[in-house]
């Protein structure tokens, strides 16, 4: 019998891994369309360098170790476009092509190809970025290259005060910050269409936003605790982490439960991060902090196996 072995994720079903890798591009979309108009073109250039230098990439790697071409399941076009999404819009092209080739070289290739890596490579490679260089990954703009660098509203929340923006202009996206984070609107309707597509589930996303929300109103440090929960969902990276981020297979949990305390865990972390970090922003190392403890999530929280009761013994 002729057996076909392949690394995980295995899913059942008539899914394809470029099917899925497709609709996570298009529930992006939205968020990139936002982040183009509001930033300008440089936003559009940033996110095409980065997807074409991550597709190179891995097809320069199978061609060097002689393996089989995988740009095919379009994994590496998804990795390239949630790094663009990560990155202000004046970022150096040169960081963008680095992060882009440690994402997919380094955390991703190097570890096995796709299902074997344990951290999240978008976000390792912003990680990266982060620590070489910091200035230009802290510096942003709201409209176009040529505008006057502008303080996020994580930076005013840092004071502690609240955003001079808008509730509605955080939704909307009118706001600085990175090119696919300023719109929660558009991330939450990406959110909503990979869930109807039965891309994702909303386990991780509801545990994670859930978990934020009920931590920043009980320990809220404005005197609206309310107004102070929704701003720290709606700034900085959370709706993109939570949906697009936390949610990506080979480093998140694959029992139900597990997601639940992956999502709350990545919630929790995220909170004191940005409350009693260095930056602003606590999402990046939230997720992968908890991206090193998915194997241990997994371990201790099986599924119950058929025809047998709690602790294995036949039912």
């Amino acid at each position: 019998m002729k057996l076909t072995v392949a690394s995980s994720p295995h899913i059942r079903g008539n899914f394809r891994t470029s099917r899925i890798m497709l609709d996570v591009v298009l529930a992006l979309m939205p968020a990139l369309l936002v982040g183009i108009v509001m930033q300008g073109w440089r936003a559009a250039v940033i996110t095409l360098l980065c997807m074409s230098t991550a597709v190179v990439t891995e097809w320069a790697y199978g061609l060097v170790t002689r393996s089989r071409n995988t740009t095919k399941d379009c994994s590496c076009l998804v990795t390239g476009l949630l790094l663009a999404m990560t990155l202000p819009v004046s970022v150096p092209y040169w960081l963008a092509v680095l992060g882009s080739v440690f994402a997919i070289l380094v955390v991703k290739c190097l570890c096995g190809g796709l299902g074997q890596n344990v951290f999240n490579p978008a976000l390792a490679a912003r990680a990266l970025m982060l620590l070489i260089y910091p200035v230009g990954m802290t510096r942003y703009v709201q409209s176009g290259v040529d505008a006057v660098s502008s303080a996020t509203p994580l930076h005013h929340m840092v004071m502690p005060t609240l955003p001079e923006e808008s509730l509605w202009d955080m939704l909307l996206g009118n706001c600085p910050g990175s090119i696919g984070e300023i719109s929660a609107l558009a991330l939450i309707l990406g959110g909503v269409y990979l869930v109807i597509r039965r891309v994702i589930s909303p386990r991780i996303p509801l545990s994670y936003l859930g978990t934020v929300a009920v931590l920043t109103l009980v320990f809220s440090k404005t005197g609206n605790p309310i107004q102070w929960m929704l701003y720290s969902l709606l700034s900085g990276g959370v709706m993109l982490g939570a949906i697009f981020m936390a949610t990506d297979y080979a480093t998140s949990p694959a029992t139900p439960k597990g997601q639940l305390i992956y999502g709350v865990g990545c919630g929790a972390l995220t909170v004191v991060f940005r409350y009693f970090g260095l930056f602003p922003e606590g999402v990046t190392y939230a997720i992968l902090l908890m991206n090193g403890l998915v194997w241990f999530i997994d371990r201790h929280t099986p599924l119950r196996r058929f025809g047998t009761k709690k602790g294995g013994v036949r039912a």
